[in-house]
């Protein structure tokens, strides 16, 4: 192979950072929509009460709660 070929099959292999934010935002956009179903509601709940479950650490307060409420789209 001549080197001419070689870079353009690395250029088209390499990851481009346009593709990982095209891949980030689909990922995102999922995330948000599967939050507003009930299965999705009902882990937010689980991971609630697992965190407010510990004595020392992170505690769920109601500003917190507040918080990933309006993080839910």
């Amino acid at each position: 192979m001549d080197s001419k070929k070689t870079q353009q099959t690395e250029q088209n292999t390499k990851p481009s950072r346009r593709k990982f934010f095209i891949g980030a935002g689909a990922t995102v956009g999922a995330a948000a929509v599967v939050s507003q179903t009930p299965i999705g509601q009902a882990l937010v709940q689980e991971v609630g009460t697992a965190v407010a479950g510990s004595k020392d650490g992170y505690h769920l307060t109601a500003h917190i709660k507040k918080y990933y409420q309006t993080t839910l789209v």
